[in-house]
């Protein structure tokens, strides 16, 4: 127990502490830059907005939650869906097992690029390998317990060098994407051993997060978030999932890069405000997220909807882009993992149009694209928000949980594999959707409280 003096002593000092810690807030998300925008940066393309509002009260993120449940007693599901969920697991860690390459990683030799990478990229298999990895470990299977796992993570430490200086991607095309991946894996294991591995990882992510000394302003719209290479403009995808490996590390809100991230992910949100980007305000308001704000700001649904991913097919004067499933998840998660409450009015803007658009069976505003994607952002975003049911547009009351775990066991194959036949953004390839799939049904049975 903690002396009454102390107790005193502590009430006095928090005030100071807190505003020390805003001082610290307000000087990442207002200093300007000390030298010339980055020659990697088209200046042309980047559009200039009012200043990120200042954050005025910062709520504690949602815990990190490493295993999954082990009783179902400890989740609000019936003991049917979560055996069900378990035995799915167990035949797709199976497949996995099965599936790794020789080298210990998974999609070894598979080639990928980011929508603005300039190359493609090796590093892919990397990425991979971490979500994978992920999947194990939450399950309780670590490098201690598990050669597969032991096998994984010394191909994703040797790929990258992440035990001395750590380069996720040489190319530069996907290297901040698979840096997250890395973190996200590797800190799920929770071992003593990395955590200098780990320490590495997140200083280089850091640094790829597009900020002052790039030269880029608060006001600029590239301002927080990341891309996915050393050329990319940022965007929504790369940036929540920054986030999820800083939350995941033990970044606080208070984290400045989490509040720059906050800044860059608060402007991708489709709301109608004096700080607003004109087509935001030009839009439909619904609290839905767009791909990104950046360079004026683009989104998939435009395109999927036809009117072009930059909004460019609209009439003149009426430009605005379209809000989507997978990217609203992402910003709703994002927004509680930076530090903002369940009440904010973003976060249940956010939430409302999650409601509205409640399905499993595509990616609201982009069909089958990107579907397992989604479903993974959606039970991530549903476990951090504290949610149990969520009601629906018509009023019907929906367990999120249940339901995906249906979904998911009715699809799985013979092999235990997942795979999504509109194979855009490389969802066609079984290891990486396996890996998606499990990371969900993970979520939905991690120990959570029946009444949020």
């Amino acid at each position: 127990m903690i002396p009454m003096h102390r107790l005193a002593l502590l009430a006095l000092l928090l005030p100071l502490l807190v505003a020390a810690g805003q001082d610290t807030l307000h000087e990442a998300l207002r200093a300007q830059p000390s030298g010339p925008m980055d020659a990697r940066v088209d200046a042309a393309k980047v559009t200039t907005l009012p200043p990120p509002p200042l954050p005025r009260r910062l709520t504690p993120p949602p815990p990190v939650v490493r295993r999954i449940a082990t009783e179902p007693s400890q989740v609000p599901v019936s003991e049917a869906c979560f055996d069900q969920a378990r035995a799915a697991i167990d035949r797709g860690l199976n497949y996995l097992r099965a599936s790794q390459g020789p080298e210990g990683g998974w999609m070894e030799a598979k080639l990928a690029q980011g929508s603005e990478a300039a190359k493609v990229s090796g590093a892919a298999s990397v990425a991979v390998t971490g979500l994978v990895i992920r999947a194990f470990a939450q399950a309780g299977r670590t490098e201690l317990n598990d050669m597969v796992v032991h096998r994984g993570v010394e191909r994703l430490i040797t790929q990258t060098g992440a035990d001395k200086a750590f380069e996720p991607d040489p190319s530069g095309g996907l290297g901040t994407y698979v840096a997250s991946c890395c973190v996200l894996g590797i800190t799920a294991l929770d071992s003593p051993d990395r955590a200098e591995a780990v320490q590495r990882m997140l200083a280089w992510l850091r640094t790829a997060q597009w900020d002052q000394p790039e030269g880029i302003r608060p006001e600029h719209d590239w301002f927080g978030g990341v891309g996915y290479g050393k050329h990319g403009r940022p965007d929504l995808s790369n940036t929540q999932m920054m986030l999820e490996a800083l939350h995941e590390s033990g970044a606080g809100a208070d984290d400045a890069a989490v509040q720059r991230a906050l800044a860059f992910v608060a402007r991708c949100q489709n709301m109608k405000s004096e700080d607003a980007a004109p087509w935001a305000n030009a839009g439909s308001g619904d609290g839905g997220f767009v791909y990104t704000v950046a360079n004026g700001g683009e989104s998939f649904a435009s395109e999927v909807a036809g009117e072009g991913r930059f909004g460019e097919k609209l009439p003149p004067g009426t430009r605005s882009l379209r809000s989507y499933g997978s990217m609203t998840y992402a910003g709703y998660k994002s927004l509680l993992f930076a530090g903002l409450s369940r009440d904010d009015p973003r976060v249940q803007a956010s939430l409302a149009w999650l409601a509205a658009h409640w399905t499993l069976s595509e990616n609201p505003g982009l069909g089958q694209q990107g579907l397992f994607y989604y479903r993974m952002a959606m039970s991530r975003a549903m476990l951090a928000g504290g949610v149990n049911l969520l009601k629906d547009a018509d009023g019907a009351e929906h367990d999120w949980r249940c339901e995906l775990i249906r979904t998911l066991t009715a699809e799985q194959r013979a092999d235990g594999s997942w795979a999504n036949p509109q194979d855009r953004w490389m969802e066609g390839e079984p290891d990486l959707v396996t890996a998606y799939a499990l990371l969900a049904l993970e979520e939905a049975i991690k120990p959570s409280r029946r009444s949020e």
